[in-house]
């Protein structure tokens, strides 16, 4: 049976941390108010702009729009993985970096046997996973998240483009947690680039395929011009929608380790109750052998 001391010290060590993990709980869930606004306010702007992009693109055969859906065969590929930068936030980064590995490793996986893919990693534990394991890391981005913005942001989606129009990959693939609730997100796998265009099915729904099937074509007015609308919006959306890729992660970040740190807290306090229980059990036989060696010696000297 341990010493009193030694359980005193345990009980004071965990209680110190269970006052860190509560601290951290706090922490995180302003930080996750604040990043659920954001994400609030993207997502509609975000999905529209994707719906109108989708739809137009039926509209750029024989402009050089065109290029942005290029469907061609798959030679060269670019994963995108998007961690955080630090831990302490349950499976929030073990789910992507393992979404990652099957991806690369079985959609791509001949690709990956001809060393043609590439991981463009954003977050500490993607960079310091993928350069581990010796995959070709061609990007890492560290301290994205330290100020998160737009332009930031727009850097990266710019480069993902400029490295697909001058062919250096067939395809884009970016991979994230998407923000559900506080306790809830969703590792999602999404084709960035050729753009996801929406085509007719034989039912006349519309759903999201490759540039080969029959477009979905609405009757849009272009003003002042088609071709300088589609230039504009393209990249435009392109960007918007990396960036809201970056604000899900953030948020589903925020709420993971909030829900993280809540738990270790409830650990912490079960840890609690079992030392306090030791430690009476320890005094209580502590102070029975007491009493037993002052009867037995009260009893000596009486005999």
């Amino acid at each position: 049976m341990p010493s009193l001391k030694e359980v005193r010290n345990k009980i004071v060590s965990t209680r110190n941390m269970q006052k860190i993990t509560k601290a951290m709980k706090v922490v995180s869930a302003a930080k996750l108010r604040k990043a659920q606004q954001r994400i609030v306010q993207m997502r509609p702007y975000a999905h529209k702009l994707q719906e109108m992009l989708s739809h137009l693109s039926g509209s750029t055969e024989g402009s050089d729009a065109a290029k942005f859906f290029d469907n061609r065969p798959v030679k060269r590929v670019l994963v995108v993985s998007i961690t955080s930068d630090s831990g302490l936030a349950g499976s929030f980064n073990g789910s992507i970096l393992k979404d990652s590995v099957l991806l690369i490793k079985k959609t791509y996986a001949d690709q990956y046997n001809a060393k043609n893919v590439d991981v463009l990693a954003v977050g500490k534990k993607s960079a310091a996973f993928f350069k581990k394991n010796n995959y070709k890391v061609i990007q890492e981005h560290t301290t994205l998240f330290k100020n998160l913005n737009y332009d930031a942001a727009s850097e990266i989606a710019s480069f993902m483009v400029d490295q697909f129009l001058t062919k250096n990959y067939d395809a884009v693939d970016i991979i994230y947690n998407r923000f559900k609730n506080a306790a809830v997100y969703i590792p999602t796998t999404e084709r960035f680039l050729p753009v996801p265009v929406i085509v007719e099915d034989h039912n006349n729904a519309n759903t999201s395929q490759g540039s080969t099937q029959k477009h979905y074509s609405p009757d849009y007015i272009f003003e002042p011009s088609q071709e300088e609308i589609l230039s504009r919006l393209i990249v435009q959306s392109l960007k918007t929608s990396f960036f809201r890729a970056l604000l899900e992660s953030n948020t589903a970040e925020h709420g993971a380790r909030m829900t993280a740190m809540d738990k270790a807290s409830e650990n912490a306090e079960e840890l609690l109750n079992k030392y306090k229980l030791a430690y009476n059990k320890a005094r209580q036989a502590t102070i029975t052998k007491e009493i037993l060696e002052i009867v037995g010696g009260a009893a000596a000297l009486a005999g």
